[in-house]
């Protein structure tokens, strides 16, 4: 997708649609005011008159489409509410492009121009960009269409330009996810690893099964060993920064089809697992937009690559794995299998240097038990590490919630025959006894893990974006790597 500047008014513009943002006075009026107050002086008041007899709404998100006043080049004018002025929410600016694009994608469109004045430019651009990007892009005919140009009024041409590398990395994620599991598997996964490191600018090294049990990565293998399809685990480096600054670690859960393996997932719970390599899929996209963006920093991408299958070979309850850090694992349950392939890649990460360490997966439904299907579950072992991701989630407009990591936890995962096992006791405190199961594994390396398994897959439509995959945490992942040179 092309994004061109424009000093242009909305009346000069050749596009087939014009989007602009209203705000709603603090006695709940929508305020017209600039481009808007343009287009109803324009139209002889007609914007006034449509707000006087309650037809035009300013309430977050809402949208309004009006066909343009005589004199305008454009056909159609989309109005999205922006809420109350003065009181906008952190992540509006995303959101509100994405839901007015969106609305417009619904047929062909050439051109789009936005009149959306923004102080977080880059998040709008790219909120608009993958507004009208869809999951059925494996349908013949799709139901939501992308714009070829979107045309933006502002001369910040590098918030542009950034908007787009985020948003063209998140379709990355997007699309990964997106595919069924007959596309995606562990070798394509890491195909895709490859083409992506060759365009953006990072190394890429894959290590087969055989490498694998070379380095002693039982846990992983235990996990892959029933597929067709063999685990791997991909390498991304990308070394932007000085020479001596330690890296930055990203690692991604990949599990590619997760059946359950011997303790099988129910049919309808299985339908959307191919959606289990989302953590993977995130730190591709992360790390496409670090390498694009040349940021001055050093970084190295982990993505575990395994599908847990049903066969003679599966791995069963009971048996006892060992990991690649030497503990042992009694397996009580091998749907709980996404914390045994991080097992072995933390490992690796830890023994590659990297300094700091954040985590993906979508790990557990106990936390969409616990804080909903549209937030991040964070958990750390050191605080002021867990404060820095999470700052860098709220300045990029993403929702996450820290999670006790309190030592009983822990004691829940004490086996009789091994150093752990695999789940703790019942129902309760799933998420947490999961990230205690991790932190087992990453040597007392500054660490965080991000539970994504609510908001990484959706099985309905936003405003602002399709159903299936959203593509989250790959913004945050930047203004992390973004950050690590000043916090180092």
């Amino acid at each position: 997708m092309k994004v061109e500047l424009t000093q242009e008014s909305p009346f000069e513009i050749d596009a087939d649609a014009i989007v602009v943002g209203i705000f709603n006075s603090t006695d709940g009026n929508p305020v017209i005011e600039g481009p808007v107050a343009e287009i109803d002086s324009a139209s002889g008041g007609m914007v006034s008159k449509l707000a006087e007899a309650g037809e035009l709404s300013a309430e977050k998100l809402s949208i309004t489409q009006l066909l343009a006043p005589q004199g305008m080049a454009a056909p159609v004018v989309v109005i999205v509410g922006l809420g109350e002025a003065g009181r906008a929410s952190h992540d509006l600016s995303y959101r509100a492009a994405g839901a007015a694009v969106k609305h417009l994608a619904t047929r062909s469109r050439s051109r789009v121009a936005v009149f959306l004045n923004s102080e977080r430019l880059d998040h709008a651009v790219c909120g608009a960009i993958n507004g009208c990007h869809g999951q059925d892009i494996l349908r013949q005919e799709n139901n939501l269409h992308p714009v070829e140009t979107l045309i933006w009024r502002t001369e910040d041409r590098a918030a542009v330009d950034k908007g787009i590398v985020l948003a063209e990395s998140m379709l990355l994620t997007r699309r990964m996810v997106n595919l069924p599991s007959n596309e995606i598997y562990p070798e394509t996964f890491a195909a895709e690893c490859a083409e992506a490191g060759g365009s953006a600018g990072f190394e890429v090294e894959v290590w087969d099964e055989d490498k694998l049990a070379e380095e002693n990565c039982g846990a992983m293998l235990a996990v892959g060993r029933a597929s067709a399809f063999p685990p791997r685990l991909v390498i991304m480096r990308y070394n932007g920064g000085a020479e001596n600054q330690q890296p930055l670690g990203l690692v991604g859960k990949g599990v590619t089809f997760d059946s359950g393996g011997l303790s099988i997932k129910p049919g309808p719970s299985m339908v959307d697992m191919k959606c289990d390599m989302a953590g993977a899929a995130t730190v591709l996209g992360a790390m496409n937009a670090i390498a694009t963006l040349k940021l001055p920093v050093n970084v190295i991408g982990f993505a575990g690559l395994a599908e847990n299958m049903i066969g003679g070979d599966s791995y069963r309850l009971g048996d006892v794995l060992k990991s690649r850090n030497g503990k042992t694992i009694e397996v009580h349950n091998t749907d709980a299998e996404g914390r045994l392939v991080l097992a072995d890649v933390l490992d690796v990460a830890v023994q590659s240097g990297c300094a700091k360490l954040i985590d993906l997966a979508t790990l557990t439904g106990a936390c969409m038990v616990a804080l909903g299907k549209d937030i991040v579950g964070l958990m750390a072992n050191d605080n002021d590490w867990a404060d820095a991701v999470y700052s860098a989630a709220d300045d990029s407009t993403e929702r996450v919630w820290p999670l006790p990591m309190f030592p009983e936890f822990g004691e829940q995962l004490k086996s009789k025959v091994a150093d752990l096992k695999n789940i703790g006791e019942g129902r309760w405190g799933g998420a947490i006894t999961a990230g205690k199961f991790l932190e087992e594994f990453v040597r007392g390396t500054p660490w965080v893990h991000l539970d994504i398994a609510g908001p990484a897959f959706a099985d309905k439509p936003s405003a602002w974006i399709d159903a299936g995959a959203s593509g989250c945490m790959v913004r945050t992942l930047v203004e992390v790597a973004r950050r690590y040179e000043q916090a180092e």
